[in-house]
């Protein structure tokens, strides 16, 4: 696929974002804030998945009140990735956490992969 001409989209009802287990995302905890940091930590629950998602609707119950660092358009700026390559940055990190929450064959990466070919 051509990175250059794709831009990112969110689908509905993935949610594969709201997985916070510490474990898991390291990369993300280190690009933090102490105060993000300990934020983010406040939000993960005991399965580790975030307190405000709702894993039968997949959906943020917090979406616009999220914190900085749930919003992809703030990961240029987290990860010092130029507006350039942010699209690709955050196709790149969606695909990463969707096939490892719900395998690279699954109906949620089909839907991912078909939100983001360009327009016709």
């Amino acid at each position: 696929m051509n990175h250059a001409q794709q831009h990112w989209h969110c689908i509905s009802h993935c949610g594969a974002c709201c997985r916070l287990c510490p474990e898991e995302r390291q990369e993300a905890l280190q690009a933090l804030t102490d105060i993000q940091r300990a934020r983010y930590l406040s939000m993960v629950g005991e399965d580790g998945w975030c307190i405000h998602y709702d894993s039968g609707g997949r959906r943020c119950r917090i979406y616009e009140d999220r914190p900085e660092f749930c919003d992809v358009s703030q990961l240029g700026a987290l990860f010092a990735v130029p507006d350039s390559e942010l699209d690709a940055f955050a196709i790149s990190c969606c695909r990463q956490q969707i096939r490892s929450l719900y395998g690279g064959r699954s109906l949620v990466m089909r839907r991912f992969n078909r939100a983001q070919r360009p327009p016709s």
